[in-house]
């Protein structure tokens, strides 16, 4: 029986953590929101700053590749 409960609450603990974590994901993206719309309010384009973003994340190679790529693209719809 010292085993079940050893368990259960290893496992509630976990849950525990989990909700605790997801609740300051909230308030994290609550914050970038705001970030966002105070952006917005100085007359920054948000849709443009969130594709920089992005951007910013992926690596020069993998960058160089998606634009190459979306060139070929553009091109063979006759956008470029």
């Amino acid at each position: 029986m010292a085993e079940g409960n050893i368990a259960a609450d290893q496992l509630r603990l976990f849950i525990e953590r989990i909700e605790r974590l997801e609740e300051e994901k909230k308030g994290i993206a609550d914050d970038i929101r705001d970030v966002y719309s105070e952006a917005k309010s100085q007359g920054y384009d948000a849709k443009i700053m969130r594709q920089i973003v992005r951007l910013r994340k992926m690596s020069q190679d993998d960058r160089q590749e998606m634009e190459a790529i979306l060139d070929t693209y553009k091109s063979a719809l006759g956008l470029a």
